[in-house]
């Protein structure tokens, strides 16, 4: 009997799972939404409430906690310092699951997961001027100087 065994295990063992849900997660938190089975998505979205509901608390041991299951640190600051102005009102429901049809080649069910809640914008980058633009600025100086 399988009862109380939380998740599924997809013929995978179970460091292969850990493994591949901690590069979902990384890839879920990174770039916004990703596209994969509807089995998998489902699971998915119970590591990434898990993550979200670190990054709320806040703290020292929750980043830690976060570290351990993300793979990139850039990814982990990124959804502490989101993760308030994003999610800070609602107390669940974090992931949308949209499905989108069977995949071409084996016919399983894919499935789109996105994060919920408004997408905060990322810090704007100063622009860097161009290397023309800085010759042509050169040359416009020595020519007010020939002048």
């Amino acid at each position: 009997m399988r009862h109380r065994k939380s998740g599924v295990k997809l013929s995978r063992t179970s460091s292969h799972r850990d493994a591949m849900f901690r590069n979902m997660t990384t890839s879920l938190f990174k770039y916004g939404r990703i596209k994969t089975t509807d089995v998998k998505a489902k699971e998915l979205r119970s590591w990434a409430d898990h993550l979200i509901t670190l990054a709320k608390k806040g703290d020292l041991h929750a980043r830690r906690q976060a570290l351990s299951i993300l793979r990139e640190k850039d990814v982990v600051h990124k959804l502490f310092i989101q993760v308030q102005e994003r999610f800070g009102e609602i107390a669940g429901g974090y992931t949308r699951l949209t499905k989108l049809g069977p995949r071409k080649g084996d016919a399983a069910p894919l499935s789109m997961v996105e994060l919920t809640g408004q997408p905060v914008a990322d810090q704007p980058r100063e622009a860097k001027p161009d290397k023309q633009k800085k010759e042509k600025a050169k040359e416009k100086k020595k020519e007010e100087e020939k002048e």
